[in-house]
């Protein structure tokens, strides 16, 4: 414990900046696939037919391994962080749009009819009553991204992405670094616990207003 209180006494200011890279580069990888992702699910909710070969196409990315889905990645785009925002952002499309199509298919049905009997358009529809009533589905989907999100950019230390998973590289490499790895890891798992409490809050005040 004092091992690792004095690394974060000497190194506090390079721990802050990789954390906040982390969280960063995690953030735009998930932000990124929610703007695109939540119109295709939409999409695939109202076309059932495509809904099998979307969600098949997302379910092959994620068997593949982040270390090996970064190394195909950094043929095409190279080093850094770029190329793990792009894995974060296919990492993410699977439990976003899955929990967007679950969302926008068991909006009730009788919402929908009293809504187009009132003379709505289907945009109106969408965005009066399908939006707000799957918006905390749809908010589970992203609260899963962000966390799978964050474990997969500490991977991206192998690539010179930056981040606390150099921290805990560091730690690996050298005699007796038990401590270091604890200051990267420490970080990042604290990090996964907000998001996931926050984003779980934002959750359940959703669910509670449109319930």
């Amino acid at each position: 414990m004092q091992a690792l209180l004095k690394y974060y006494q000497v190194n506090g200011n390079y721990v802050w900046d990789q954390f906040l890279t982390h969280f960063l580069i995690s953030i735009y990888g998930v932000l990124f696939a929610a703007i695109i992702t939540i119109p295709i699910g939409f999409y695939i909710a109202r076309h059932s037919t495509l809904a099998g070969w979307f969600i098949a196409l997302a379910n092959i990315i994620q068997t593949i391994p982040s270390l090996a889905l970064l190394s195909i990645l950094m043929v095409f785009i190279g080093l850094g962080s770029n190329t793990v925002i792009v894995t974060v952002f296919l990492y993410s499309i699977l439990p976003i749009l899955k929990n967007t199509y679950t969302a926008v298919k068991n909006v009730d049905k009788d919402l929908l009819d009293v809504a187009k009997g009132l003379g709505m358009t289907n945009n109106q529809i969408r965005v009066k009553v399908e939006i707000p009533l799957s918006l905390s589905v749809i908010m589970a989907g992203v609260r899963n991204a962000i966390v799978i999100a964050i474990a997969i950019t500490a991977v991206g230390t192998f690539i010179g992405a930056g981040g606390l998973g150099d921290i805990i590289s560091r730690g690996i490499n050298v005699t007796d670094g038990s401590a270091i790895i604890w200051a990267g890891a420490l970080p990042t798992a604290l990090m996964a616990v907000i998001c996931d409490l926050v984003l779980g809050k934002i959750e359940r005040n959703l669910a509670k207003r449109y319930s």
